[in-house]
């Protein structure tokens, strides 16, 4: 019988984010009669750490807090060569570069890289290090024609959209239109998020609505500057800060709307979650949004102020338009973005590369247990 192969995650942290919960769940649900799943981050315990043994998949650390150590790269070969993966599968920037490198010098069989984010192929310098993976997984369409252009070739390259629980999050007994004028925004707080033009936006709709609210949801670098500026303008009277945390469903189920002024994106987590709980949209036409949304959502160009809050105005003021965009929302993600879907796509990947590497090179020395 063959062996399952180990299929290790190689993630910066396990924050509450986009990407780490699609690895986590990914992780989670692998056919564990096929691979043997584990994970292993740059930094130390963070908040989903639980979650990863609890569904008993071996976790791993290079660090002690929350940070990535300044040395981590120096641990981290030590770190590949004791555990020894059959398939690497590194997430984000800093693992996809030291994971490549270290994963080859550490004869790891199968690389298997993944594009992510709309800045991904420049940070990730995919236009050297594409050469270490067997495969680049990227999550939507924009970024698969964004790494050919940095270099990659179409055949090194496979499109695997995210996948949410439909089952999980699933839209609340109150439609959109009967709540309070809530404007909702789950990202972490980073600069490719931009929400200094989701708060300039939200100045113009407190003008003409000073009963709206906007709500964010998510911890990061930027949240000091985003806490100063709201004490600083009257607008920040309105808005309200909420940390990340591994259940959002309360936060979809109170709001009105959901709101996203991203810069750059891959195809965001937290859309595919806003639609299936049947939140209309309003977000940046950036990265993979438009083809994700479809005529689900009113989309504006990145740094739009004016345009941006026309949306949210015009969805605040029309709510069977809203009611309407979160039916046709939710709709779409059911028939395109479940994990059952994300999931078999990534077996197949993982077998098929797995499969070519044991006709290769099956009697090598690291296939022996």
């Amino acid at each position: 019988m063959p062996r399952q192969p180990r299929v290790l995650f190689l993630m910066e942290d396990l924050c509450f984010g986009g990407t780490q919960l699609q690895m986590l769940e990914l992780a989670r649900r692998l056919d564990r009669t096929r691979f043997v799943p584990s994970m292993l981050t740059l930094a130390g315990k963070t908040d989903m750490d639980d979650a990863a043994r609890n569904a008993e998949i071996e976790l791993g650390h290079l660090g002690a807090g929350r940070s990535v150590p300044r040395l981590f790269f120096l641990r981290l070969g030590r770190a590949l060569k004791k555990t020894r993966p059959d398939i690497l599968v590194p997430c984000t920037a800093l693992p996809n570069i030291w994971g490549r490198i270290w994963g080859r010098a550490a004869g790891v069989p199968v690389i298997v890289g993944t594009c992510r984010g709309g800045g991904g192929p420049r940070r990730q310098h995919e236009r050297l290090l594409w050469r270490l993976t067997e495969q680049i997984i990227c999550n939507s369409e924009d970024l698969r024609g964004a790494l050919q252009v940095a270099g990659v070739p179409a055949s090194h390259l496979v499109c695997i959209p995210n996948g949410v629980d439909t089952l999980r999050f699933v839209p609340a007994e109150l439609p959109p239109s009967a709540r309070k004028p809530v404007i909702l925004c789950v990202a972490r707080l980073a600069r490719d998020k931009d929400h200094l033009t989701l708060f300039r936006a939200f100045e113009r709709i407190v003008q003409g609505m000073p009963q709206a609210r906007l709500r964010i949801v998510g911890d990061g670098p930027e949240r000091p500057a985003l806490k100063a500026w709201a004490a600083r303008y009257a607008a920040g009277e309105n808005i309200d800060f909420f940390p990340g945390t591994a259940d959002v469903r309360p936060h979809y189920d109170e709001a009105r709307l959901f709101a996203l002024a991203s810069v750059r994106e891959g195809q965001p987590n937290v859309l595919l979650e806003a639609m299936a709980c049947g939140l209309p949209v309003c977000a940046t036409a950036v990265g993979g949004i438009p083809a994700l949304v479809g005529n689900s959502a009113l989309l504006s160009p990145a740094g739009d102020v004016r345009a941006l809050a026309e949306n949210c105005m015009r969805l605040l003021a029309e709510p069977r338009l809203g009611d309407a965009l979160g039916r046709a929302g939710r709709e779409g993600v059911e028939r395109k973005f479940s994990f059952s879907r994300m999931v078999a796509a990534h077996e197949a990947l993982f077998t098929r590369l797995w499969e070519n590497y044991e006709k290769k090179y099956g009697n090598r020395e690291h296939t022996k247990n």
